[in-house]
């Protein structure tokens, strides 16, 4: 038996040690088609995540191989610094070279054929702060200056560090720009009310836009009412100036959406801040805000109201910041449901007609579709009633906005007796336990002193990844979370007591200037530590942009890399990073938590075409490019993990392509 077992081992490790390696093909392989680049965040302005290539295709893909790899050295487990690293970067493609950013905040130029560095620039944050949001920086934007002659910061490289600079970097040599702001630099901390030191953060890259260099921020949560205000701003590209500011806050009664506010509420509150990826529309001369909610994110009772303009997609004059229009998402945020993802700005064709449209995911699963000019629904938009708060000083909205198309992404109910999950009896009843012990009214059931089951999770639905279009197809693709979070207000003065009774857990928010303290688990997990809700956990889904109806749902992700054993169960994954889409019909997606794998699914079907292994989780969007007409397509992701998910952190930049055409 002992030499059975010996023999079968062998073979187990002989097909592994096949798959690993580098694969060829004596099928020829076809290297022609078009030359594309990838010059902002999201490709183009408005952040559609298409790519005109087809150099790889659905019946090709099953060959790429690593042709680079690239490593940073910015990476941190926990145990130098106060936080892990996310590296979460997706690249650029701009006049030849290859930007991203680190998770400590450097900006790395690199050959984009062998990944060679050209230069680096690090602006040297306090790495020993303890940073909101962890160390992360999602990319850079790039701009060349029309009225320049050539030399330096003829074409520039604009970046916001994690401690909130704003820099603007010479594209050829990595130096900062001189002239622009006081020392080189903008100080993005003047101007927004007290900060607190690593709790006002830049995660996201800019967007420039006629001239201008428009910026958000990233605010830490659950902290106090008068958090630091979640203020846009646009300054001058050239200089640094301030050009504009907008306040997602109405401050003054000449302010339309001051109406929604209490006097007292629009005095103190801080937040409402744009943390995701702004997008531009060059025609329009219009820049598309994602805001969040207002402080804090869980008790309303001091923000009285609907709270416009906070969890809304806003539409700014670029060159002013006069607001054009804006459409609420969700009205008095209790969820922490903030627009997390970058709008999309795509044509919509229906009924024989192109429609220039914004797409915006939301984390409740949620995706609304509006008339890019107006901010019109393209689709019906009902406000449904939604359950009342019992919490004493909250005044919960009585209605909630949602879509009639595309249908929900995420189910809106959940039966806490019959979908509790676990993979054993055990498990399974300690779950059934926890969620029936929890309120729950379906979605939007207000967060309670009981403690409330929340489903989405805070963590979405959709987040930050955002969705991939092609114009083309009529095709969305998103990637969404369904996984299940609780949220509980604590009365202030019986915290501490609290605190102390046996089995307390969960992140806590002060909330400062409330009555209540605020505790949450963002994935209620089971004893195993796997979700307490039924799979798919993860899913990735194709919305006919035309009609609003589904084209394909298809689960994302496996088990492989958060199971004490290396078990695939294809149970999907809660996810962060999003989808690219190409012309050839192909999906490239890595966003998965549980397992370390770039995937490639077939456009029209969702069927998984390939996956190849990452050395850690790919929580980032990817990107990819062609620079010759005789050259190859690269697809690069960023390998690092995720500061709050299972597994280790990493900090390679991976490029992916077909093997090298054989040269006579």
């Amino acid at each position: 038996m002992s030499r059975w077992l010996a023999v079968a081992g062998a073979v187990v490790v002989l097909a592994a040690l096949l798959v690993l390696l580098p694969r060829r093909t004596t099928a020829p392989l076809d290297y022609t088609g078009p030359v594309a680049g990838w010059p902002h965040y999201g490709n183009d302005p408005g952040g559609t995540r298409f790519s005109p290539l087809t150099q790889i295709t659905r019946d090709n893909v099953e060959h790429l191989e690593v042709a680079w790899v690239y490593r940073s050295g910015d990476l941190s487990d926990g145990s130098q610094y106060p936080r892990r690293s996310s590296f979460q970067a997706t690249p650029i493609l701009f006049d030849g070279t290859l930007y991203f950013s680190t998770p400590f905040s450097r900006v790395i130029a690199l050959d984009p054929e062998t990944g060679t560095e050209r230069w680096s620039h690090d602006p040297r944050i306090d790495r020993s702060l303890r940073y909101a949001d962890n160390l992360v920086s999602r990319g850079v934007a790039a701009w060349s200056d029309s009225g320049a002659t050539g030399g330096p910061c003829a074409h520039r490289i604009f970046f916001a560090t994690l401690d909130a600079r704003l820099l603007a970097l010479d594209a050829a040599s990595g130096e900062p720009c001189p002239g622009f702001g006081s020392n080189e630099e903008v100080d993005l901390k003047v101007g927004i009310g007290r900060v607190d030191p690593g709790e006002y953060e830049v995660t996201s890259p800019p967007v420039v836009l006629n001239g201008v260099v428009v910026v958000g921020s990233a605010i830490g949560d659950n902290r106090r009412v008068d958090v630091e205000r979640g203020t846009v701003r646009g300054f001058d590209a050239r200089t640094g100036a301030l050009r504009w500011t907008w306040d997602p806050v109405p401050r003054s009664p000449r302010d339309p959406g001051w109406k929604e506010w209490t006097a007292e509420g629009a005095e103190k509150t801080g937040a409402g801040n744009a943390w995701a990826p702004l997008s531009a529309d060059p025609e329009r001369g219009l820049v598309f805000v994602p805001t969040g909610s207002a402080a804090p994110d869980f008790f309303g009772g001091v923000r009285r109201g609907s709270d416009m303009y906070a969890n809304s997609v806003v539409a700014l004059r670029a060159t002013t910041g006069e607001r054009v229009w804006h459409f609420q998402v969700v009205h008095h945020d209790l969820w922490d449901y903030d627009v997390a993802s970058q709008p999309t700005l795509a044509v919509v064709r229906r009924d024989g007609q192109e429609i220039p449209a914004v797409i915006q995911p939301t984390k409740m699963g949620f995706v609304f579709i509006l008339h890019r000019e107006t901010g019109e629904p393209l689709f019906p938009i009902e406000e449904r009633p939604v359950p009342a708060s019992d919490v004493p000083g909250e005044f919960a909205w009585p209605t909630q906005p949602f879509p009639t198309h595309p249908p929900p992404l995420h189910p809106l109910t959940l039966d806490p007796e019959r979908d509790a999950f676990g993979l054993t009896p055990w498990d399974r009843s300690r779950c059934r336990a926890l969620l029936t012990s929890l309120r729950y009214d379906g979605i939007f059931t207000p967060p309670s002193l009981q403690g409330t089951l929340q489903y989405p999770s805070m963590l979405g639905g959709a987040n930050w990844g955002g969705a991939a279009v092609d114009e083309a197809r009529g095709l969305m693709v998103l990637n969404l979370s369904r996984v299940a979070s609780w949220v509980r207000l604590v009365p202030r003065e019986r915290f501490e007591e609290v605190r102390r009774q046996p089995g307390f857990e969960g992140q806590i928010g002060r909330q400062e200037g409330t009555p209540y303290v605020m505790v949450r688990e963002p994935i209620i997990g089971s004893p195993l530590d796997i979700p307490c809700t039924k799979p798919p956990w993860g899913i990735l889904t194709a919305v006919d942009l035309g009609s609003g109806a589904v084209r394909w749902q298809v689960p994302l992700g496996t088990t492989r890399d958060a199971a004490p054993i290396p078990v695939r169960f294809n149970w999907g994954s809660p996810t962060l990073g999003g989808p690219v889409v190409t012309a050839s019909g192909l999906v490239v997606i890595g966003a998965s938590l549980l397992d370390h794998y770039l995937r490639a699914f077939d456009l029209e079907t969702g069927e998984e075409r390939w996956k190849g292994r990452l050395p850690a989780g790919g929580a980032a969007t990817p990107m990819t490019y062609r620079l010759r007409a005789d050259g190859r397509q690269f697809v690069v992701i960023a390998a690092g993990g995720h500061a709050g998910a299972p597994g280790p952190v990493g900090d390679q930049l991976m490029a992916f392509a077909l093997p090298e055409p054989t040269r006579r």
